[in-house]
Parts: structure tokens; C-alpha cells; sequence
């Protein structure tokens, strides 16, 4: 059991008709659903923004989405207030399995952002995922999910810095791809040593 799949954040609000939606978001449901039984663990994300996270425009006085803002940790953009906790928008998408083997709740500290699975956007507050697999006695991680240019991209870079055997399956994510971000990303993750297929 050494191979697992990272579903990251099949969400409401990011898919379309929710609050910051992915184009295309939902059309990766059926694929997850479908690959989750050929891997020995299935883990999935979870956004979990408390009401009033720093990382929403509408915390930011004359700030609107999609601005970039300064945060202690470094530049931060600002987006919709989306995912906050136990609303509809923050549930998985309504056909997602969730039968999976753990749920990663992340971006629930009301003054740090959390792109990556496995860091905040601090870089250095963990989320406890890489200790859950340390003592599963996982080594290797395919990724899917939303959205391939901020959360897959940061969690799979991740992942491979931390010594992981890493892939992303490109045809099961959905990119947001704001000025380029796609691209960057790819580019990023094929640096970090993660295999896109």
C-alpha cells in the first residue's frame, strides 16, 4: 500500500455556479470517481476558510478579487470569500465519492492562506498530511483536482520537495490560468521533479 491519490479540493465554489469557479471543474468528477479504486489510499482536500479569511477580498478595505496584496508570509492574492465552512459551497461536489481514507481540512487559520496540502502558505506551518503518509509507508502520490495552477501545482511541489514520487494527471484538473498562472505552474512542478501526464 504504497501509492496513493490526492483529490484536491473537488468543491461547490469551484466549480461552475460556485464562487470562484473553475471552468470546467465538474467535468473532472467522473474521472476521479472512476481511477479511485485502482490506488492503494485515496486522500481528499478540503478548503475550510472561517468567515472573514485574510486571504478574501472583501477583508481588504478598496481591495477587489484577483488583487494581490502583501502578507507576512509574502504576496498573497485575494479572492471571493468562497469554501467557508459549512456551507454548500465549501461541500464536496455532490457526486464526488468521498468514501475515501482521510479528509484534509485546509485554510482554516483566519491570517494564512493554505494553497498546498501540505503547508500553509507560510511554508513551514504543516497540515499533518506528510506525517500521515510517512506512517502509512506511502512513497508515491498521483494528483488530481482543483485548480491545477494554485492548489495542485503547490501541493505537488510540495510533495516532491519532500522526497515523494510524484504525478500530476493533467487530464483530471482544471486550471484557473490568471496571467499565465497555468504555465508558470507547469513549468514549476516539471522543476520540482513532478511527472504531468
Amino acid at each position: 500500500m504504497t501509492h496513493a491519490l490526492l483529490v484536491i479540493d473537488v468543491q461547490n465554489d469551484f466549480c461552475p455556479g460556485g464562487a470562484l469557479a473553475v471552468s470546467g471543474g465538474d467535468e473532472i468528477v467522473a474521472p476521479i470517481n472512476a481511477m479511485m479504486d485502482d490506488f492503494d489510499v485515496v486522500i481528499l482536500t478540503q478548503d475550510w476558510h472561517p468567515e472573514g479569511h485574510s486571504s478574501f477580498a472583501s477583508s481588504h478595505d478598496g481591495k477587489n478579487p484577483f488583487d494581490l496584496t502583501d502578507m507576512p508570509y509574502g504576496p498573497q492574492v485575494l479572492w471571493p470569500d468562497h469554501c467557508v465552512q459549512g456551507t454548500q459551497g465549501a461541500a464536496f461536489h455532490p457526486d464526488l465519492r468521498t468514501d475515501g481514507d482521510l479528509i484534509i481540512r485546509k485554510g482554516f487559520r483566519p491570517a494564512i492562506d493554505s494553497y498546498s496540502a501540505f503547508f500553509e502558505n507560510d511554508q513551514t506551518t504543516p497540515t499533518g498530511l506528510e506525517g500521515y503518509l510517512r506512517t502509512r509507508g506511502i512513497n508515491r502520490l498521483t494528483l488530481v483536482g482543483l485548480a491545477t495552477d494554485f492548489c495542485v501545482h503547490f501541493s505537488a511541489v510540495d510533495a516532491a520537495r519532500l522526497g515523494f514520487d510524484v504525478a500530476v494527471r493533467m487530464d483530471a484538473c482544471r486550471a484557473i490560468d490568471m496571467d499565465g498562472s497555468l504555465t508558470a505552474a507547469e513549468t514549476a512542478m516539471r522543476d520540482a521533479g513532478v511527472t504531468l501526464t
